[in-house]
């Protein structure tokens, strides 16, 4: 039991010398320039865009062909729109897909250049 009591001190220390994977200068940059266009996805402008998209596609994943509800699909812009308001809110830039094909598909493309 004794040694369980020493063990607390030493947990409390290590917090400040751990840092999340790939935490650099350049991702803490990037990642402040995301945060601005971030709070566009609560607007009720995208929240119809969304809707108005997965809709028009009748809930069918433009990638696989999965037919889902709407919780378990994605506006998702064909040209990623990297913070330029015009092309996040443009219609023709959206297609409908599953969470899986963006989340995993998708990303990777993009990640990659492929897009």
């Amino acid at each position: 039991m004794a040694r369980l009591k020493q063990l607390a001190p030493r947990v409390g220390s290590l917090s400040s010398r751990v840092t999340s994977v790939g935490a650099g200068p350049d991702r803490l940059k990037r990642r402040d320039q995301v945060v601005a266009w971030r709070k566009w996805y609560k607007t009720a402008e995208w929240q119809r865009l969304r809707w108005d998209c997965i809709s028009a596609a009748l809930f069918t994943c433009a990638r696989c062909g999965t037919v889902g509800e709407s919780r378990d699909l994605v506006a998702d812009h064909v040209h990623p729109h990297r913070g330029d308001r015009t092309l996040f809110f443009d219609a023709g830039n959206l297609q409908c897909l599953c969470a899986p094909c963006h989340n995993r598909d998708k990303q990777r493309e993009e990640r990659a250049g492929s897009r």
